[in-house]
């Protein structure tokens, strides 16, 4: 008898203690659920044993990425119902009763296991990270970071991110497209550095090289970039060739850590700030500051998570740290910028961008949807599951202010204290014409 998807949603509803909002449709051909609900695909039993062994979000994460599990419908609603259901409720529930000791939880593994099967678990889907050793953020271990995420294939990029090849938050206004609001965004970060011709900018985590060509082609900026992706320098350096921009560009693989040539008058920091670390963040600011002039500015563009009650308790998201930004980890605005007011750095303005990144990532989202074959194709159905899940996901949690973005303007002071800032620097200026 077919039956596996109803026993799956009795089983869940028991330990939830609610009825399910969402369908199930199980491996036998069974559904049990609302109808007309978004509909979780369960292709195969195995995803029972990856959910066993590895019970939370990894094991959930493992069946996914495998193809094991799907979402019919609407991907946004199943995961907004899916989150309010397990994630959030989980986290409320954190301090509670010991999930082992729990006699719901307890029938629920047993029920689980009935229709797994005693069998092992498969192995994880290739694309996950290899456990890594070690001190975290080392070079070493952050160069291999950076790689798991960014050298999966610049074909695979284009594909998402569109023409502008900027993978960080654009700039919106109503009806525009990404590539404007993209541009927007760059042309923004250069009016807050106040870019002119000539100017040194150093872009940390300079990607595919959009800020560079971008403060280079429309300012006349003399810029050097640096990354640790491989692919993104060889990317970068064709993009600034075909544009006879090699003179005012240069594209360096480095660490931004092994930047010794300073002083540059102004620094671009888009997106990169994720990966530096709770333990190296003041060491990066430390290093940032040394490299800007008396009255240079640094733009720092960076994610936040809301505060915790108890910090101490910060965990990095098992997918995200496993399947996408390995080692990531994200900081409070305030603890940001105390940080770089700790180096000696004055902070000048802080802009939350946080509605703009849900709008990049479902533009994101969508473009990889419409392009689904040739992305698979470019670098595997793991990756495609891992990116549209994440950037979903993603995509929710800026709507729902679990997580923010922030362009954070700070300058070096100059002799006495001078910020050499307008004093309406909110109106910020347009670059000069003729």
């Amino acid at each position: 008898m077919a039956d596996a998807a109803l026993r799956l949603t009795a089983l869940a509803e028991e330990l939830l203690g609610e009825k399910l909002p969402v369908r199930i449709r199980a491996w036998d051909g069974s559904e049990s659920g609302p109808p007309g609900a978004p509909v979780l695909v369960i292709r195969n039993r195995r995803a029972l044993r990856r959910l066993l062994w590895k019970p939370g979000e990894l094991g959930l994460a493992r069946a996914w990425v495998a193809g094991e599990l799907d979402i019919e419908g609407d991907l946004y609603g199943a995961l907004d119902l899916m989150a309010s259901l397990i994630w959030d409720r989980g986290a409320e529930a954190k301090d509670s009763v010991h999930p082992v000791r729990d006699p719901k939880v307890r029938a629920f593994a047993r029920g689980l296991l009935q229709l797994a099967g005693p069998w092992l678990p498969p192995p994880p889907p290739p694309e996950e990270v290899r456990r890594r050793t070690g001190t975290l953020h080392t070079k070493r271990r952050d160069k291999e970071a950076i790689s798991h995420h960014y050298d999966v294939g610049n074909d695979f990029y284009e594909l998402v991110l569109g023409p502008s090849m900027v993978y960080s938050c654009a700039y919106w206004e109503d009806g525009g497209s990404l590539e404007e609001a993209q541009r927007d965004k760059l042309d923004l970060v250069c009016r807050k550095l106040a870019l002119k011709e000539g100017d040194r900018l150093l872009d940390v985590g300079c990607g595919w090289g959009s800020m560079a060509l971008h403060a280079a082609r429309e300012y006349g900026a003399r810029v050097t970039g640096v990354t640790l992706s491989v692919e993104q320098a060889a990317y970068a350096r064709k993009r600034i060739a075909d544009e006879g921009l090699t003179d005012l560009v240069e594209i360096r693989v480095q660490d931004y850590r092994d930047v010794r040539d300073g002083p540059y008058d102004a620094i671009s920091s888009i997106g990169m700030a994720e990966h530096v670390g709770s333990v190296r963040f003041r060491e990066y600011a430390d290093d940032l500051y040394a490299l800007l002039r008396p009255g240079g500015r640094l733009l720092n563009h960076q994610i936040a998570r809301r505060p915790e009650k108890d910090e101490s308790a910060y965990h990095v998201d098992e997918f995200i740290d496993a399947y996408v930004f390995p080692d990531g980890e994200l900081a409070p605005v305030g603890r940001t910028v105390a940080t770089l007011e700790e180096a000696g750095f004055e902070t000048r303005d802080v802009e939350s961008i946080r509605e703009h990144y849900a709008l990049t990532l479902r533009s994101w989202v969508a473009n990889l949807e419409k392009h689904w074959d040739r992305a698979v194709r470019a670098t595997s159905p793991g990756r495609a599951r891992v990116w549209r899940l994440y950037m979903a996901a993603s995509a929710l949690s800026f709507e729902h202010n679990k997580i923010g973005v922030n362009q954070i303007l700070v300058v070096r002071p100059a002799e006495g204290g001078a910020s050499r800032m307008p004093l309406r620097a909110r109106v910020w200026p347009a670059p000069a014409t003729g």
